[in-house]
């Protein structure tokens, strides 16, 4: 496999060296304009042979083509081993040597997973949909692993400084939930600014995840970095890739 580009993002996490794992930026691909220039978002009318190019370009640095999901914001975790054809998930395991998991994401969070001894690995596509709705625990419930064992790593998302949500976001994640509701600063009637990342680090806690890693990194803000669909509104995808070495 070849060197990554410097701009993506290898997690910094302690798990063991055959747990591997890559986050994408905009930078070293081939589309233009909004997309410019590695977006890896099919259904985002980018030209598909650019599309195509920059999926290339970002299979030189993996073991094997990922096992690409059809995210609808919603909870399916699927054993990325079973994946042959675009089914509609917004997670997925393995224990698999050389099988590569991959979600996309342009604000939404990718959540990362691995057993400390790195038999099992996972990955999420946490919105705030995803996130209230259980998709990060279906996913360590999927792995099979005691939750005290699992490493987690919250990758690049919308920061909460530019997360502005309404009332109903909040309610979603329980409104006399004193913990959840410490995450949400009020902005005005009705309007919060959510932290996306508390969110995620309670949810991971709630069920004895306590290694939580990353977090901090906002899309929103960093327009020459990151894609962001609430920036932009039309937006490339960036991808996070997830695999145990074979």
């Amino acid at each position: 496999m070849n060197t990554p580009p410097a701009d993506w993002i290898v997690p910094d996490w302690p798990v063991p060296a055959k747990v591997r794992a890559l986050v994408t930026t905009r930078a070293g691909g081939v589309s233009t304009g909004p997309y410019a220039s590695l977006n890896l978002g099919i259904a985002v009318n980018d030209d598909p042979a650019a599309v195509a190019e920059n999926r290339r370009r970002v299979r030189a640095h993996l073991p094997a083509e990922p096992r690409w999901l059809k995210q609808v914001h919603g909870v399916g975790v699927v054993h990325a081993d079973s994946v042959t054809t675009l089914v509609e998930a917004d997670a997925a395991m393995t224990r698999t040597p050389g099988v590569v998991c991959v979600i996309q994401m342009a604000d939404c969070m990718p959540v990362l997973l691995a057993a400390r001894d790195g038999s099992v690995v996972g990955i999420a596509h946490a919105g705030w949909r995803g996130l209230a709705g259980g998709v990060v625990e279906r996913t360590i419930e999927a792995m099979d692993a005691d939750p005290a064992s699992v490493v987690a790593w919250l990758g690049p998302a919308i920061g909460p400084d530019a997360f502005e949500v309404g009332d109903e976001v909040r309610a979603a994640f329980g409104a006399d939930d004193a913990a959840a509701a410490r995450a949400f600063r009020p902005l005005q009637a009705g309007k919060w600014l959510a932290d996306l990342f508390a969110l995620a680090r309670q949810r991971l806690q709630r069920v004895g995840v306590e290694a939580v890693h990353g977090g901090g990194l906002c899309t929103v803000t960093a327009p020459t970095r990151f894609f962001s669909h609430r920036r932009d509104r039309v937006s490339g995808r960036m991808g996070a890739f997830l695999w145990i070495e074979n």
